[in-house]
C-alpha cells in the first residue's frame, strides 16, 4: 500500500466524498428533525403535560382537567388570525391569548409587558418595527362579527350575483345547477338569516415580544391578546347553531410534588375516548411524526443521491484496483513463484481494499461532520427565525452506517480486480499481459439482459406517456419511472458493447488524419471494459443532471403557457379582485398606485380599467356580473393571449369562456347590460346597452367592454383595476416582489394577480428544487471525473513499453501528453454527450407523463445547462490527463524498454 499511495489516494478520495455525503445527509436529517420537534415543543413552553383528543376537548372537558387533583393550571391551545391595521399598513397577524400560568408562555417580553386587561395587545418586535409602532400607540384589529338579519327579513329573490344562486325558485329552474357556487352550502330552511360584518377594535400596544425558540416561526410570529378579549370575540364570531368551541390540546401545569403519572392516568380515565396525555416532548414528537407521515422524507430523498454517489464511487474504485493489479503484475507473479497460492493473493487485495475503505470512510465521516458543523455555524450567525443547535449532535447511526457502507462498497468493488490478479500463471505474468478481452459466453448473457431491459423499459416509458396524456397522471408517472429505470439499467449493462466503439468512432471523425489523435482513438479500444466503466460512471451523473434540467425547463415552459391562457396580462392590480362576481360596490384604485407601479424597474406599461356591477338577463333572471372597461388597443398590446381580447370594440362584450359555458352563451348572442343596484347606490345612472357577445379564452369571470360602453351603461364608473405589462416576463421572479413591496404602503388592500405573479412563484420553486438536486448530483459527477484520471493512469501503466517505442521512433513528449489529453476528453466528452441525450429523452418522457393532465406539454431543452455540463466534462477530461501525461513523458524510452 505504501508503494501505491498515489493510486490509492484517488480511490480514497472517491470513497471519502461518498461517505462524507452520506454522513452529512444523516446528520442533516437529525438536525432537521430536532429543529422541527423543538419548534413544536416550544409552543408548550414549560408545561408538564399536554392533553390531546382528535375529536376535540370541550369546555366541560377543560373544567374536568382543571379540577383534577394536582393540576395547578390548564389552558387550551388557541391560535387565531386577524387583520392588523396601522395607518396605511396592514397584515394578517396570528394571535394567542395571555397565559394563566407563566409556565405556558412561550415568548419573552422585550419591552413593556403582556396584556393585563381588555383593549391591550403585545406584538412581535419585528411586526411593531415594520409598522412603526411604539409602546402606547394604537393599533386596529379587524374582526368578523355575526349579525342576524332583522326579524322577518329575507334575502331579496331573483337578484343573484353571477356565481350566486338566483333564488330558491330560480335556482331550481336551472336544472344544470351552474348558478350555484361550488363552495356554497345547499339552501337550508333552518339556516339562520344574517351576515358577517367587519368590526374594528382599537387596541393599545403594551409590549413587544421575542420568540427565542421559534414556537410560532412557522406562522411568522404571534401576538398576544387578553384572554378576555379573545374569548368574547370568539363567541361573537359563531353562527347560531354552530357546534360549541373545542380544543385540540390543553396545556397542564402541575403543583410542586405532584405525581405526573398519577395525573396522567386520572385525566385519561376521566375524559375517556381517544384522549391521550403526553409530556410536552412526547407530544411534540408525535406532532412532528404526523407532519411527515411518520417517515423522514427529507433524509430518504437525499439518501437516494448519496446512493448514486456511492455507486459511481464503486465504479471508480474498481478501476483504481485494476490500476494496482496491473502495476503489481510482476510482484504478484513472483509471490506465486515462491509459494503463494491464489487465495492468498486474492485475500491480500481484499484486505487492502478493507483497509482503504476503513481509512477513507473515517476521513469521510470526519469531513461530513465538519461540513454540517460549518453549516450550523454559518446559519447560526444569520437571523433565520428558528432555533438551531450550536453543535452538531453526532449519532451512532451517522458514524456506523457510513463506515460500514464505505468499507463494504470498497470491498465489493475490489472483487473483480482481486479475481483477475489470480488468473494469470506465474511464468506468464513475468511478461506484460495483453489487454483483457470479453468472453463470448458472458457477452451473450449480458447482451440478452441488456436488450430485454432496454426494450421492455422503452415500452413502459411509452405507456407512461400515453397514460399521462389520457389524464392518468399518477399511473403514467409510475409507469414512466419504472420504464425509465429499467431502460437505463439496460443501457448501463450493455455499455461495454457499444460505448468504447462510439468513443473510438467519435475520435476518428473529429481528429482527422493526425497520428496522435488516431492513436488516442485506438487506445480507447485497448481495454473496452475499463473504457465502458469510466464513461458509464460519468454517464450516470450527467444523465440524471440533464434529465432533471430538461424536466424542470419543460415544466416551466408548460406552466408559463398555461398561465398565459389563464390570465389576460402579466400582472393585474385591483381593488375588486376578490369580487369578480360584482356583488359589492366597486372601490376606486388610487391614481398614486398607478403612478407607483409605473416607476418599478421592469414594468413597461400600466393600463387603467374602469369597472362597475351590471345585470344581464339570463335564464329568466337578472344575473349580476362585474364589467370592466378597457381600451381595445391597450388591451391587445398587453394581453398574453391576443385571442382573449380579439374583436373588442364599441358594441361588443368579451365573455370569458368559463362564464359562457356556465350560462350557455355563444359568440353573436345579444346581451343587455344594465347598471346593477347596489347597497350604496340603489339608483345608478346610465342607459342599458345591447351588445354582441364575443366568447374568448379570457381568464377570470368579469365581462370586458370598451370604456365608452361602460360609461354609457354606468355613468362615472371608477377605475378599479390596472393591467401591468413587464418588459421581460422572464424577470417575473424579481419584478413581482419589487412591485408588491412598492404597493405595500397603499391605503387600500391591492390584489396583485396575473400570470407573472404565479410565474414568479413557480419559477422560484422550480429553480430552488432544481438547484438542490443538481447540486446533489454534482457530487456523483465529481467522483466520476476522478475515475477519468484513474483510467488514464492505468492507460499509462499498461502502455509503458508502447509509449517508449513511440518515443524511440520520434514521438515527442508534447505529442505523448496530447495523445493522453485527447483520450481523456474523448472518454469524458462522449460520456457527457450520451448522458445529455439520454437525460433529455428521459426528461421529456417524465414531463409528458406528469404534466399532460394540466394541458399541452411544451418540451424544451435547457441549452445553457447542457452546454455547461459538456464544457465541464471536456475541461475535466483535459485536466485529468495532466498528471498521467507528465508521468508518461518523464520516463525515458531506454528505461521503459528495459522492463523485461
Amino acid at each position: 500500500m505504501r508503494r501505491s499511495i498515489g493510486r490509492l489516494s484517488a480511490a480514497g478520495i472517491a470513497i471519502l466524498i461518498g461517505t462524507a455525503f452520506l454522513t452529512a445527509t444523516l446528520l442533516a436529517g437529525t438536525v432537521i428533525n430536532r429543529i422541527t420537534t423543538d419548534s413544536i415543543a416550544a409552543q408548550f413552553a414549560d408545561s408538564d403535560l399536554v392533553v390531546a383528543n382528535g375529536a376535540g376537548i370541550d369546555e366541560a372537558g377543560l373544567e374536568e382537567i382543571r379540577g383534577t387533583e394536582g393540576v395547578e393550571a390548564a389552558d387550551p391551545q388557541v391560535m387565531r388570525a386577524f387583520e392588523l391595521v396601522s395607518g396605511s399598513k396592514r397584515t394578517y397577524q396570528v394571535v394567542v391569548p395571555t397565559a394563566s400560568d407563566p409556565r405556558f408562555e412561550a415568548q419573552e417580553v422585550v419591552e413593556g409587558a403582556m396584556p393585563a386587561r381588555s383593549g391591550e395587545i403585545a406584538l412581535p418586535s419585528d411586526v411593531a418595527e415594520r409598522f412603526g409602532l411604539a409602546l402606547g400607540d394604537t393599533v386596529t384589529v379587524v374582526r368578523s362579527v355575526w349579525t342576524p338579519s332583522a326579524e322577518g327579513a329575507a334575502p331579496e329573490a331573483g337578484a343573484p350575483t353571477e356565481e350566486g344562486a338566483p333564488s330558491e325558485d330560480a335556482a331550481s329552474a336551472d336544472e344544470g345547477g351552474d348558478a350555484v357556487p361550488a363552495d356554497e352550502p345547499a339552501p337550508d330552511e333552518e339556516a339562520p338569516a344574517g351576515t358577517f360584518v367587519d368590526t374594528d377594535e382599537n387596541l393599545t400596544l403594551v409590549g413587544t415580544l421575542d420568540d427565542p425558540m421559534g414556537a410560532y416561526a412557522q406562522v411568522g410570529g404571534a401576538g398576544v391578546l387578553s384572554n378576555e378579549d379573545l374569548t368574547a370575540w370568539e363567541a361573537e364570531s359563531f353562527v347560531p347553531g354552530d357546534s360549541a368551541t373545542s380544543y385540540n390540546a390543553v396545556l397542564v401545569a402541575l403543583a410542586p410534588g405532584t405525581d405526573l403519572e398519577a395525573v396522567r392516568s386520572t385525566v385519561t380515565s376521566s375524559l375517556g375516548g381517544d384522549t391521550k396525555v403526553w409530556t410536552s416532548a412526547e407530544y411534540a414528537k408525535d406532532q412532528a411524526a404526523q407532519m411527515t407521515g411518520g417517515e423522514d422524507v427529507f433524509t430518504y430523498v437525499i439518501l437516494t443521491f448519496a446512493a448514486i454517489a456511492l455507486l459511481v464511487a464503486a465504479l471508480v474504485i474498481a478501476n483504481t484496483f485494476q490500476v494496482l493489479v496491473a502495476q503489481r503484475t510482476r510482484t504478484l507473479a513472483l509471490l506465486r513463484c515462491v509459494g503463494a497460492d491464489r487465495k492468498q493473493l486474492a485475500r491480500s487485495v481484499l484486505l487492502e481494499a478493507v483497509i482503504l475503505g476503513l481509512v477513507a470512510s473515517v476521513a469521510g465521516i470526519l469531513f461530513g461532520i465538519g461540513l454540517v458543523q460549518l453549516a450550523l455555524t454559518v446559519a447560526g450567525s444569520m437571523d433565520l427565525g428558528i432555533p438551531l443547535p450550536s453543535v452538531v449532535q453526532v449519532t451512532a447511526v451517522a458514524v456506523l452506517v457510513p463506515l460500514l457502507v464505505g468499507t463494504v462498497v470498497t470491498l465489493v468493488a475490489s472483487f473483480s480486480p482481486a479475481r483477475a490478479a489470480t488468473r494469470v500463471a506465474p511464468l506468464a505474468a513475468l511478461r506484460p499481459s495483453d489487454a483483457p478481452t470479453l468472453s463470448s459466453g458472458a457477452g451473450r448473457v449480458r447482451l440478452a439482459i441488456s436488450s430485454i431491459l432496454v426494450v421492455g423499459g422503452a415500452g413502459l416509458l411509452v405507456l407512461g406517456v400515453l397514460l399521462g396524456q389520457q389524464g392518468s397522471a399518477e399511473a403514467g408517472l409510475l409507469a414512466a419511472t419504472a420504464g425509465g429505470a429499467a431502460s437505463f439499467v439496460g443501457v448501463l449493462v450493455g455499455a461495454i458493447f457499444w460505448l468504447p466503439k462510439v468513443v473510438s468512432l467519435v475520435g476518428k471523425v473529429l481528429t482527422g488524419s493526425g497520428s496522435t489523435a488516431k492513436l488516442a482513438a485506438a487506445n480507447t479500444l485497448r481495454n473496452p471494459r475499463r473504457t465502458a466503466a469510466t464513461s458509464t460512471a460519468l454517464l450516470i451523473g450527467v444523465t440524471l443532471v440533464a434529465m432533471m434540467s430538461t424536466g424542470a425547463v419543460s415544466a416551466r415552459m408548460s406552466m408559463n403557457n398555461e398561465l398565459d391562457g389563464r390570465y389576460p396580462v402579466d400582472v393585474s392590480l385591483a381593488t375588486d379582485g376578490y369580487d369578480e362576481y360584482g356583488g359589492n360596490q366597486p372601490v376606486e384604485l388610487p391614481q398614486s398606485t398607478i403612478a407607483t407601479a409605473e416607476k418599478v424597474d421592469g414594468v413597461e406599461s400600466v393600463v387603467p380599467l374602469t369597472a362597475t356591477s351590471v345585470t344581464v338577463p339570463l335564464d329568466g333572471n337578472d344575473i349580476t356580473f362585474l364589467a370592466r372597461g378597457v381600451d381595445p388597443g391597450a388591451a391587445t398590446a398587453l394581453s398574453r393571449d391576443k385571442k382573449a381580447v380579439e374583436g373588442l370594440a364599441p358594441g361588443t362584450v368579451v365573455v370569458p369562456a368559463g362564464v359562457a359555458e356556465s350560462w350557455d352563451i355563444s359568440t353573436g348572442d345579444q346581451l343587455v347590460l344594465t347598471a346593477a343596484p347596489l347597497p350604496e347606490d340603489a339608483n345608478p345612472q346610465g342607459t342599458p346597452a345591447t351588445l354582441e357577445a364575443l366568447v374568448t379564452p379570457m381568464g377570470g369571470r368579469a365581462l370586458l367592454v370598451t370604456p365608452q360602453t361602460l360609461e354609457g351603461v354606468a355613468t362615472g364608473a371608477p377605475v378599479t383595476t390596472a393591467w401591468v405589462g413587464l418588459a421581460d416576463v422572464n424577470d417575473a421572479a424579481s419584478v413581482v416582489p419589487a412591485l408588491q413591496d412598492a404597493l405595500a404602503d397603499s391605503d387600500l388592500p391591492i390584489d396583485v394577480t396575473g400570470a407573472a405573479v404565479e410565474r414568479a412563484m413557480y419559477q422560484k420553486v422550480v429553480d430552488t428544487i432544481l438547484g438542490v438536486i443538481v447540486g446533489l448530483l454534482a457530487v456523483a459527477v465529481v467522483i466520476a471525473l476522478i475515475g477519468v484520471a484513474n483510467t488514464l493512469s492505468l492507460s499509462v501503466i499498461e502502455r509503458r513499453r508502447e509509449s517508449a517505442t513511440l518515443r524511440a521512433i520520434g514521438l515527442s513528449r508534447s505529442q505523448l501528453r496530447w495523445m493522453l489529453a485527447i483520450e481523456g476528453m474523448l472518454i469524458a466528452g462522449v460520456g457527457a454527450v450520451l448522458g445529455i441525450l439520454l437525460g433529455i429523452l428521459y426528461g421529456w418522457a417524465g414531463a409528458s407523463a406528469a404534466l399532460a393532465v394540466m394541458g399541452d406539454v411544451t418540451l424544451a431543452v435547457p441549452w445553457r445547462d447542457v452546454a455547461l455540463v459538456l464544457v465541464v466534462a471536456l475541461v475535466a477530461g483535459l485536466l485529468a490527463s495532466v498528471i498521467p501525461g507528465r508521468s508518461a513523458a518523464r520516463t525515458s524510452p531506454v528505461e521503459a524498454l528495459a522492463v523485461d
